[in-house]
């Protein structure tokens, strides 16, 4: 594995760590998906690196993480990532703010799978604040894509 390549995996590893670090009840509702976010540019920008198959890892290392039952946010972020990474031509040439648009649609996907899976195998039921970080991830996503885009560009990573 390329030295370059590591500044990936670090992104992926710091996303993860975001996703569970303790937060205020009251923020937490708003928590954005980083694994998410940082799946989303990096697939964007090295689509032969970061694919499907990362989204399927990470998705385990957050079934691990969060203690879901396993596959739940693999096979949600495989979809999302999927779906992204089939167009990731077209959105490569839209704003960022275009791309923020995309990105809250990509979750919103994401988190009506999370909750169909769990719908299914816990029979809870749908809150509208399952939603809530659909728009903070949305809103975070110019700045989530400075800040790759100029760790990319100062690493060189390609």
């Amino acid at each position: 594995m390329s030295k370059r390549y590591s500044i990936v995996i670090f992104t992926i590893v710091a996303a993860l760590v975001l996703q569970i670090m303790p937060m205020p009840i009251q923020a937490d509702l708003y928590r954005p998906d980083w694994v998410l976010l940082v799946l989303a540019y990096w697939t964007m920008a090295l689509p032969n690196r970061v694919n499907v198959g990362v989204a399927f890892l990470c998705g385990l290392a957050m079934d691990i993480l969060l203690g879901t039952a396993l596959g739940v946010h693999s096979f949600a972020l495989s979809v999302s990532v999927y779906v992204l990474a089939a167009n990731y031509q077209r959105l490569r040439n839209y704003s960022v703010w275009q791309q923020a648009i995309v990105i809250a649609l990509l979750g919103a996907l994401y988190h009506l799978v999370l909750f169909w899976l769990q719908h299914l195998l816990t029979s809870i039921y749908f809150q509208f604040d399952y939603l809530w970080p659909v728009l903070s991830s949305m809103l975070i996503w110019p700045w989530v894509f400075w800040l790759l885009r100029r760790t990319r560009r100062r690493f060189k990573v390609s």
